[in-house]
C-alpha cells in the first residue's frame, strides 16, 4: 500500500480520512499515517490518527508520501500548496466510490482533487488541480474547472460552464448553463447564478445579486 496523510486534523480532516476508510473497503489502497497541521501540536489526536507535525516536518519528510490537502478555503489550499516542496510528496486524486461517472473515458483530471460521496459528473468534464467536489455536487457536460475551487454538497454546475480559479460555491448553489464563472467568487448558499461573474465578488440570491460593501 502506499502512504497517505492528511494536511489539517478538524472536522474537514475527518471526512478526509473516512473517506479513505472507505476506498480501502473497495479496494486497499492507502496505508494512512497521520496529519501534518500547523494549528494543532504534535502528537495530538483524534479517533483517525495522530498530528504528525506542521509543514517543516512535511517538507523534511524522507519517505515518499501522498499528501490530501483537507481545507475548505480556496485561497488557503492555493498558499499551502504552494508551500509543500518536498520532492517526495505528491498529490493523489481522492475520488469516492460511489461517485457517478457518465463517461469516465472522457473525463480529464488534474491532482490534488477530492470528489466526495455521491457526485455526479457528466461526460467532457475537465477538472484542474486542488478542487474540492463535496457531497452530492453535479458537474454537467462539457464542465471546465480551474484550479482551487470549493463546491459545497448538493450544488449544481449546468453543462457547458466555465470556472477559473480559488472560487468558493456555498451549499446548494446552482450555476446555470454556459456561464463563465471568474477568479476568487463567492456564492452564497443556495444561490443560483444567472450571468457571468465577477473578479473578488459575493453572490447572494435567486436570482444571484452581486454584493457591493
Amino acid at each position: 500500500m502506499k502512504k497517505i496523510a492528511i494536511y489539517g486534523a478538524g472536522g474537514f480532516g475527518k471526512e478526509i480520512a473516512c473517506l479513505i476508510n472507505h476506498i480501502n473497503s473497495e479496494f486497499l489502497t492507502w496505508d494512512f499515517i497521520g496529519f501534518f497541521d500547523d494549528g494543532l501540536p504534535k502528537g495530538y489526536k483524534n479517533k483517525f490518527g495522530t498530528v504528525l507535525g506542521g509543514i517543516q516536518d512535511l517538507n523534511s519528510y524522507s519517505e515518499e508520501l501522498a499528501i490530501v490537502i483537507s481545507v475548505a478555503s480556496p485561497t488557503v489550499i492555493e498558499d499551502l500548496s504552494g508551500k509543500i516542496d518536498n520532492q517526495l510528496v505528491y498529490f493523489p486524486n481522492l475520488i469516492a466510490p460511489n461517485v457517478l461517472f457518465l463517461d469516465k473515458a472522457s473525463m480529464k483530471i488534474g491532482k490534488g482533487n477530492v470528489v466526495f460521496f455521491s457526485c455526479r459528473i457528466s461526460c467532457d468534464v475537465t477538472i484542474g488541480n486542488f478542487n474540492l467536489l463535496n457531497s452530492m455536487v453535479s458537474l454537467g457536460h462539457d464542465v471546465v474547472t480551474g484550479d482551487y475551487n470549493v463546491i459545497g454538497p448538493s450544488s449544481r454546475i449546468s453543462g457547458e460552464t466555465t470556472i477559473g480559479n480559488a472560487n468558493f460555491f456555498g451549499v446548494q448553489s446552482t450555476v446555470l448553463q454556459g456561464l463563465k464563472i471568474g477568479n476568487r467568487t463567492r456564492v452564497g448558499a443556495g444561490s443560483v447564478i444567472m450571468r457571468n461573474t465577477k473578479n473578488d465578488a459575493l453572490y447572494l440570491g435567486n436570482p444571484a445579486k452581486r454584493i457591493v460593501f
